[in-house]
């Protein structure tokens, strides 16, 4: 791929972050962005927003213009979100513990409960997407028979995801699946008896500074933890800078210190050089190259090129949104600007 640094050498000098942003756009080589903010250390070093057609799960919206306090959906990286809410939970002793048995928490199915074959399920194989059960989100999500849109479509979301085939042993296979975050959501839900939205805003949101949100519901009211939290660049970035300081805010603890150790800890590979933590992608060989080192990122990644990247060594977080909703190559832009721009100049803005 054509380097963005060409723009610098040609001109005989060194362009600063924000000058590599506007010629990657210029040039072409940064497609469908709409809003790019990063942090190091808790300091701005790099901020860009556009106009952009943009949607709000899968409803258009037309054209927007993004700025600092506009809404945008995150996607899959809510899930990210969701585990860090699991978290707080369990904190507080409201939700069983990870190595919990998973089906008994949902006594609504007693058939379910007695099958054989899902004794060995628990509640850590639903927050590293390990259960073993049959999922398949790699249709397109405009596709009914994308299980994401399936389960959405179901008359009971829970049911939908726990009676699906069992295609590995719990613990052994990492399987991309909304329907292991629902899982988990609907645990807060039970343990806390607060809606996810309403648990989020009291434990996380408001003790960032974060007073807008919006939380997508499915026909049955239930709100996406797969993918339905909108938030503005900024709030996401908070929520980054809360996961680089393990949980603390203003000398507030938010989510104990263990929690997030565990989450960002590999719990199997995904099969494309990356690894999972609880609802968090790893760098699976720890090997992310920055001047001076070798460092591990972690990210939460959603459609369209939604991304909440984070390198805890350099103290480095970002945040891209996109609109390049259900493309293949949506992964593209935010990975260069990652890569080539973020981490390339980092401690040089």
């Amino acid at each position: 791929m054509t380097s963005m640094d060409a723009p610098a050498k040609a001109m005989g000098g060194r362009l600063t972050m924000q000058d590599k942003l506007a010629a990657g756009i210029a040039s072409g080589l940064l497609r469908d962005l709409h809003v790019v903010l990063a942090s190091q250390d808790g300091r701005i070093i790099l901020e860009h927003y556009q106009a952009g057609v943009d949607e709000s799960w899968g409803r258009p919206l037309g054209e927007v213009g993004f700025g600092p306090q506009t809404l945008h959906d995150l996607r899959s990286v809510t899930k990210s979100v969701v585990g860090l809410l699991y978290g707080i939970a369990l904190d507080r002793k409201l939700v069983p513990p990870p190595d919990a048995p998973l089906l008994p928490h949902f006594p609504d199915y007693p058939d379910l409960i007695a099958a054989s074959d899902r004794q060995g399920l628990r509640i850590e194989h639903a927050l590293t997407m390990t259960l073993g059960l049959e999922w398949d989100e790699e249709r397109p999500y405009t596709d009914p028979l994308n299980s994401e849109i399936a389960m959405e479509m179901a008359p009971d979301r829970y049911r939908f995801v726990l009676e699906r085939p069992v295609v590995a042993q719990p613990g052994t296979r990492w399987i991309y699946s909304g329907g292991c975050v629902a899982l988990v959501g609907e645990l807060i839900r039970r343990g806390t008896g607060k809606a996810l939205p309403e648990f989020a805003r009291e434990t996380l949101f408001e003790p960032l500074g974060i007073d807008r949100f919006e939380w997508i519901a499915g026909d049955d009211g239930v709100a996406s933890a797969a993918s339905g939290l909108r938030l503005s660049a900024a709030d996401l970035l908070r929520i980054g800078e809360l996961v680089l300081a393990k949980g603390l805010w203003n000398g507030d603890r938010i989510i104990s210190q263990a929690w997030i150790e565990a989450s960002l800890k590999p719990a199997i590979p995904t099969g494309d050089g990356l690894a999972y933590g609880r609802l968090w992608f790893i760098s699976a060989d720890a090997t992310t190259a920055l001047p001076g080192g070798e460092h591990p990122w972690i990210a939460g990644f959603g459609n369209g090129g939604q991304r909440l990247w984070l390198m805890p060594d350099a103290g480095i977080a970002a945040v891209i949104y996109s609109g390049k909703y259900n493309a293949p190559d949506a992964w593209v832009t935010p990975t260069r600007l990652w890569r080539e721009i973020i981490l390339a100049n980092a401690g040089k803005a």
